[in-house]
């Protein structure tokens, strides 16, 4: 890190799995052109062991290294952590969120933020009770791909009128066992919480310029294929009766989606949005009628969790509870539309019948 950096905040990470491990790698990373110093000053794991090699495959000798708690309660009681990052499967985050919350930490609570709408509401609630900071990690809607494609849609014009978008988030979990997380019905898995979340996301970006309260709710027609419970395959179309724009999603655990996984048109061209996942966009292609074919490139270093991580950083440091680009009520938008999405499908978790 940077040492001319006088913006320092420090991190309580929960969880040693794919995320948190790219998360805080991420964090690491010598970013001079960030503000923010990010200091990851506690780890909580299920084991010393996990933790060890944790810390050991990402942090340098010269680095500073987090306190290993082989419990979440000494992560939400050490005071050196400004704020907890929750980064365990999905069932986990309402009870830790909720503890962490009152202990006083801000928290960063991956997505999807809980199981259904009433846990992301009492968790929006408690927050809001003790004064501190939450938002749902949606990390790429803060990538400043997806930043440019919001000002060429909406401020620029670039296509035109907006019609219709296609967006396809699937990878290959054919493999997975049954006991998997993302096939377990009793750890959220599915489709949808993983992979059609991304979708939606897009959706949310393109087919309406607000968020949160002043965004419109569409009118969603959906179908999952179902085993054991859990969603594999998910057919999302979203009708938006205020501005004539209509959106189809899918999302699969049973094949990976090809570099173009998004497709916007409009009434001037089309815009398509590239790269190896739908949760990390490359480039941007706009089409246009009688115009030549443009390309835009974004490459960053990393994986690019510190464009969320900064601009939480930002917003404590300011004193502020919330995010703009990812406020608390997107979230409850977002879940309440996965849950209606469920209930139709007939996904349904245990957290749902209590």
């Amino acid at each position: 890190m940077a040492s001319n950096r006088s913006l320092t905040m420090r991190w309580g990470i929960l969880g040693t799995g794919w995320v948190s491990t790219n998360f805080v790698k991420d964090l690491v990373l010598s970013n001079p052109s960030s503000p923010i110093q990010h200091l990851i000053t506690a780890l909580g794991t299920s084991s010393e062991a996990k933790g060890s090699e944790f810390v050991h495959s990402i942090f340098t000798s010269h680095q500073p290294r987090p306190t290993i708690y082989t419990d979440y309660k000494s992560v939400y009681a050490d005071p050196n952590v400004d704020i907890v990052y929750i980064g365990t499967p999905h069932v986990f985050h309402k009870e830790s969120c909720l503890a962490a919350i009152a202990a006083g930490k801000h928290v960063l609570c991956e997505k999807p933020m809980a199981i259904n709408e009433r846990e992301v509401r009492e968790m929006i609630t408690a927050a809001a009770k003790k004064g501190v900071f939450l938002m749902e990690a949606v990390w790429t809607r803060f990538f400043p791909l997806v930043l440019a494609l919001q000002r060429l849609l909406h401020k620029e014009k670039a296509i035109g009128d907006i019609s219709r978008m296609f967006c396809d988030f699937g990878l290959d979990f054919i493999s997975l066992p049954a006991t998997h997380r993302l096939k377990d019905l009793k750890l959220g898995g599915g489709a949808l919480l993983d992979l059609g979340v991304y979708a939606l996301m897009f959706s949310s970006i393109v087919l309406d310029e607000h968020v949160g309260l002043e965004a419109s709710n569409p009118e969603v027609t959906s179908s999952l294929f179902v085993i054991d419970g859990v969603d594999h395959d998910d057919v999302i179309v979203l009708k938006y009766p205020e501005n004539g724009r209509m959106g189809i999603l899918t999302a699969s655990m049973r094949g990976k989606t090809g570099e173009d996984f998004l497709r916007i048109e409009g009434s001037a061209g089309t815009i398509v949005v590239s790269g190896p996942a739908a949760s990390v966009p490359k480039s941007i292609k706009i089409m246009v009628k009688d115009q030549e074919e443009k390309v835009l490139n974004f490459e960053h270093e990393g994986m690019g969790f510190y464009f969320e991580a900064d601009a939480v950083a930002g917003d404590i440091l300011a004193g502020r509870k919330e995010n703009d680009i990812m406020p608390l009520e997107e979230s409850v938008r977002i879940i309440k539309i996965m849950d209606e999405i469920r209930k139709v499908g007939g996904v349904i978790y245990s957290q749902d019948q209590i």
